[in-house]
C-alpha cells in the first residue's frame, strides 16, 4: 500500500509502526454550529480510509475530537443567554445525526476538549520545562523560532509564515508566528485553574494532548481537510515533537475542499449547504458516492445534478444485488467467465484503493463488475448459466462496495425489483407461482397491505405480458397506467418484465 504523505509530498510505502494495527487521529469539528457538505466530505473521506484498511485485515483504533471549547462557541452562547456547555453539546448531537444518516461510523475514542484539560496543562508545562515556551501575564505561548522543524508541514520558511497566517495579535509576544498555548480568562468566559493562573487552553493544544492520550507519542496516520495543513497540524507537530523528540503522525492526509462554483465552500463566506438539508433531499448514500467519486486528494465542484447522477448509479447497483435473493436458475447450466471476471475485479479494486486510496479507480472496477454481472444474469434467467457463481459475484461486489461505505443504508432494503421472467422462446416461465425477487414493501406500508396490493401488481404484470404477447398495446399501456396509480414501476427487459416501488 502506498500512501501521499502531505510531510514529504510524495506517495510512500505505508508500513504501520506495529504490524497489523493502525492508530489514526482525525481532527473533528468546532461545535458551534451545523456541519456542512464540506464537514461531510471529510468525514466520509476517512470512514473510507477506516472501513479500507479494517476490510484489507488491519486492526484499526480510531480517534476523533470535539473542540467543544472556542470562541465562536462563547460568542454564540453569550448571544443566546445560555452556558457554552449547552451551545456545544447541541451541535455535539446534531453532528452524530448527521454522522449517522451518513453512514459514517462511529469513531472508536471521540474525546472532547474540555474532559482533557488536566493532559493539556501537563502538555504545557513540559513545553516550558524544555525551554521552547513562555509564560506572559497569565497567557502562555509557543516559541516558534525554537523549534528549527517548524513548516516542514507546510513546506514554507518562517518568514513566508507570516503572510496569510491565522497569527493572534498580541504585541506582547516575543514573535507575532509564536502561537498560544494558554490563554487567561475573560469576564464571562468559561476557565479552568492553572499554575499561571485561570484560563483556557489553546486550539492547536487540544490535539497533541488528546491524540497522545490515546493513541500515544508517535501514531501511523493523521488527517485532517487542507486548510488545517498551517497552521493547525503545523502547530500540532511542533509542540508534540519539541517534548517527544519524535515524529508525531507518520503519515499525514489531507482531504480537497468542496467548491461552490469558483469559491472554497465556508461557514466565514455564507456559502454553506448543510448535511442536514441535504440528507433529506437526496439518498446520503448517494452523497457518499458523489463525494468519493473525486479522489480525495483533489478538490470536488459541488453539483445538485451530480448527486442526481449518482443516485441513478447508486440504483443500479441495488436494483442488481436485490436481485440474488431469491434467483433461480439450473445448476447444471454452464458457470461461464464470471468466476475469472470476480477474481480480476478483487484484484483491481485492492490495487486502485492501494494506490493512496484511489476511489474513483475502485468505483470505476465496482460498476464494471455489475455490467458483467448483469449480462451473467440475463444469461442465467434464459437458463444458459448456474447460480452459483452470480451468487458469489453478488457476494463480492456487496463486500466491496461495503469497504467504501455502500450497499449499506435503509434505501437498499427498502426498495426491489420484482421479475417474471421468460423463457428461450420468449413465453412466460411456467412456476407454480410467479418467480419473484425481494420486492419489499415501501416502508411505511399499513399492517395488511402488503400481501394483497403485491399479488395484485402481479397479477397486472402477467396481464400486461399477456397483453403485449397478443400485440394489444393499448391494453398494455393501460395495464401499466395502473400499475403506476398503485405505486409500482416496471421495465421491460429481453429476459422479462420487472417491476419495483417507487422511490419515496
Amino acid at each position: 500500500m502506498k500512501i501521499h504523505n502531505t510531510m514529504t509530498r510524495k506517495k510512500e510505502e505505508f508500513v504501520p509502526l506495529a504490524p497489523g494495527e493502525i492508530r489514526m487521529y482525525v481532527c473533528g469539528v468546532t461545535v458551534y454550529d451545523l456541519s456542512h457538505i464540506g464537514h461531510a466530505r471529510s468525514a466520509i473521506v476517512f470512514d473510507v480510509i477506516r472501513r479500507y484498511l479494517a476490510f484489507a485485515g488491519h486492526q484499526v483504533t480510531f480517534v476523533k475530537n470535539f473542540t467543544d471549547v472556542d470562541d465562536r462557541i462563547i460568542q454564540r452562547a453569550q448571544t443566546g443567554g445560555v452556558p457554552t456547555s449547552e451551545v456545544s453539546e447541541r451541535y455535539i448531537e446534531a453532528y452524530r445525526a448527521d454522522m449517522e444518516a451518513l453512514g459514517v461510523l462511529a469513531p472508536d475514542v471521540e474525546p472532547k476538549a474540555t474532559e482533557h484539560v488536566p493532559q493539556m496543562l501537563q502538555l504545557i508545562e513540559r513545553l516550558l520545562t524544555s525551554g521552547v515556551a513562555y509564560v506572559l501575564e497569565g497567557d502562555v505561548y509557543f516559541e516558534v523560532a525554537r523549534f528549527p522543524g517548524y513548516g516542514k508541514l507546510s513546506g514554507k520558511n518562517l518568514d513566508e509564515l507570516l503572510a496569510g497566517a491565522r497569527v493572534e495579535v498580541d504585541e506582547r509576544k516575543r514573535d507575532p508566528r509564536d502561537f498560544a498555548l494558554w490563554k487567561s480568562a475573560k469576564p464571562g468566559e468559561p476557565s479552568w485553574d492553572s499554575p499561571w493562573g485561570p484560563g483556557r487552553p489553546g486550539w492547536h493544544i487540544e490535539c497533541s494532548a488528546m491524540a497522545m492520550q490515546y493513541l500515544g507519542e508517535s501514531f501511523d496516520i493523521h488527517g485532517g481537510g487542507e486548510d488545517l495543513i498551517f497552521p493547525h497540524h503545523e502547530c500540532e507537530i511542533a509542540q508534540s515533537e519539541a517534548v517527544t523528540g519524535r515524529p508525531f503522525a507518520r503519515y499525514w492526509i489531507h482531504n480537497g475542499f468542496v467548491n461552490m462554483g469558483a469559491e472554497k465552500m465556508s461557514k466565514s463566506l455564507g456559502n454553506t449547504v448543510t448535511i442536514r438539508d441535504l440528507a433529506r433531499r437526496h439518498d446520503p448514500e448517494a452523497l457518499r458516492l458523489y463525494l468519493i467519486g473525486t479522489h480525495y486528494r483533489a478538490p470536488v465542484e459541488w453539483t445538485e445534478e451530480g448527486v442526481t447522477d449518482s443516485a441513478r448509479a447508486l440504483e443500479r447497483l441495488r436494483d442488481l444485488v436485490h436481485g440474488e435473493k431469491e434467483l433461480e436458475a439450473d445448476p447444471t447450466s454452464e458457470r461461464g467467465t464470471l468466476p475469472e471476471q470476480v477474481s480480476a475485479f478483487a484484484a483491481r479494486f485492492q490495487g486502485a484503493m492501494e494506490d493512496d486510496f484511489n476511489t474513483p479507480q475502485a468505483l470505476a472496477a465496482i460498476f464494471d463488475l455489475a455490467s458483467a454481472l448483469y449480462t451473467y444474469r440475463d444469461q442465467m434467467l434464459q437458463g444458459k448459466r448456474a447460480a452459483e457463481p452470480f451468487r458469489d459475484g453478488i457476494a463480492a461486489l456487496t463486500a466491496h462496495a461495503g469497504a467504501l461505505g455502500l450497499l449499506q443504508g435503509p434505501g437498499l432494503r427498502r426498495e426491489g425489483w420484482g421479475f417474471i421472467p421468460r423463457t428461450a422462446d420468449g413465453s412466460l416461465r411456467a412456476r407454480p407461482t410467479p418467480h419473484h425477487v425481494f420486492a419489499a414493501p415501501p416502508v411505511d406500508a399499513p399492517a395488511g397491505w402488503w400481501t394483497p396490493t403485491r399479488a395484485r401488481i402481479e397479477a397486472l404484470v402477467g396481464q400486461r405480458d399477456e397483453a403485449r404477447g397478443r400485440r394489444e398495446w393499448a391494453r398494455a399501456d393501460e395495464i401499466r397506467a395502473e400499475l403506476s396509480a398503485m405505486g409500482a414501476r416496471i421495465e421491460d427487459t429481453p429476459v422479462g418484465t420487472r417491476w419495483k416501488w417507487k422511490s419515496l
